[in-house]
């Protein structure tokens, strides 16, 4: 691509990054910003440099409309066209509180009405 004049490679580079935001279905919210996650790994993620340039602390993980998680970022450095986010902890968010007592027994799902 060293070729192509610095126009054609910016629009080709900007096309590809509305692609990409467009078939990310995970999210990164922090701080009333939504910013799409270009690629997820062990221990982190990767977001758009151009939109974000520095992200550190608490931050919640969206996959489409789901809550995922919510990640405590370290570390953030730029990579080439990439915010490298290194997560130090991520919790699974559930719909329900947890339990502070071990339940004994099988767990009963529903009752059946009589006949």
């Amino acid at each position: 691509m060293e070729f192509l004049p610095k126009e054609v490679l910016d629009g080709l580079r900007a096309a590809q990054r509305r692609e990409t935001e467009k078939n990310a279905r995970l999210r990164v919210l922090a701080a009333g910003s939504i910013w799409p996650v270009l690629r997820r790994f062990k221990g982190g993620f990767a977001l758009d440099a151009e939109q974000v340039s520095h992200l550190r602390g608490h931050v919640d993980l969206y996959d489409g409309p789901n809550h995922l998680a919510t990640c405590l970022i370290v570390a953030s450095e730029i990579e080439g066209r990439e915010l490298i986010c290194t997560v130090k902890r991520e919790t699974a968010v559930s719909d329900h509180a947890p339990l502070d007592f071990v339940q004994e027994g099988p767990r009963i799902s529903g009752y059946l009405p009589k006949v």
